[in-house]
């Protein structure tokens, strides 16, 4: 006699990922029925800060004890956005945010010549006009710095070894503080070419706004100057100092620290306009006095046109053995 088939299990339906049939009893707040003050403490406890998850609690976030959190949020933004569109290979660009246009910086100085003519015992007015002047006369380095990221871009769309994200095209891109002045016209020039360029941005207290030719996936604020320096050499292939201030100096002589002491990979560091860097720096006097050994002397070189700059990037490359196209 043969045995009966075993009955099938029942297989429980897979329930709904958000819906119940029967809400659990913490769906609903405490009714007042049995306590008239529950539903007000209850209202007191989801409005305390306290109750917030932490990753919406703008305030907590903003703390003394989670700078080390904000510190990894403002590198991975940037460096996952950057490894998306395959930018593996960057030129930096610094220079003056006062070096204009040489449109700009001529209305400026028509401008205050007629202030001057209208009060001409002003030595503050004066002053102003002599240093626009002095702008207007380095204002050719905006057109330089316009023409380099035309170059860069033009070229730099070839060289796609080694291209991160798999997104080949992105190749040599253009990338500086996000400013005006000098860094627009170099990502100005980039812009001209129809290629990607980057502008890595800094809060502060005033409002400032980034110049309107970063591509816009590619344009970014960071609120720690640590983490926008990082972001500034991490794809550096080379960087190019144009006249500038404080900003360009910080930029700069941080970059000549890291490779004297070779903490990072040597990159070709050009200071355009000979003039005015040996006046603003004299790497003579320092050799002389000792503190900087003949070497280190080396580290850098002058130029003045794009093309200047350009090829003396490409053939340092290809002397290193690693070209950069």
């Amino acid at each position: 006699m043969s045995k009966p088939s075993p009955k099938a299990p029942r297989i429980a339906p897979p329930p709904h990922p958000r819906r119940r049939q029967e809400p659990l009893p913490d769906q609903e707040p405490k009714s007042g029925e049995d306590d008239a003050d529950a539903p007000r403490r209850v209202r007191t406890l989801l409005e305390s800060p306290s109750y917030r998850e932490a990753e919406a609690d703008v305030d907590f976030l903003s703390g003394y004890e989670t700078r080390g959190v904000r510190l990894q949020i403002d590198y991975a933004k940037a460096e996952t956005l950057l490894a998306e569109y395959g930018v593996a290979h960057t030129i930096v660009v610094f220079g003056s945010t006062r070096i204009n246009e040489p449109s700009a910086a001529r209305r400026a100085v028509e401008t205050l010549k007629s202030k001057v003519a209208a009060a001409p015992n002003d030595e503050r007015l004066r002053g102003r006009l002599a240093r626009a002047e002095r702008v207007l006369a380095k204002s050719r380095y905006y057109d330089v710095a316009r023409e380099l990221g035309r170059l860069v871009s033009t070229a730099g769309a070839k060289a796609v070894s080694g291209v991160a994200g798999g997104k080949p095209g992105a190749g040599v891109v253009v990338l500086t503080g996000g400013g005006p002045g000098i860094m627009e016209a170099a990502n100005r020039g980039a812009f001209d070419a129809g290629a990607k360029t980057v502008g890595l941005n800094i809060t502060l207290p005033h409002e400032q706004f980034p110049n309107p030719y970063i591509t816009p996936e590619l344009c970014f604020r960071f609120h720690y100057f640590a983490i926008r320096k990082l972001h500034f050499l991490l794809r550096a292939r080379a960087l190019v100092a144009f006249p500038g201030g404080y900003g360009t100096f910080d930029e700069l002589f941080e970059t000549l620290t890291l490779v004297q002491t070779r903490r990072m990979e040597p990159v070709p560091i050009v200071l355009v306009g000979e003039d005015y860097w040996r006046r603003a720096f004299d790497v003579d006097f320092l050799v002389d006095e000792g503190t900087i050994d003949p070497e280190d002397r080396d580290l850098f070189w002058y130029a003045e046109s794009a093309e200047e700059i350009w090829h003396g990037i490409l053939h340092w490359h290809e002397v290193n053995g690693r070209p950069l196209i």
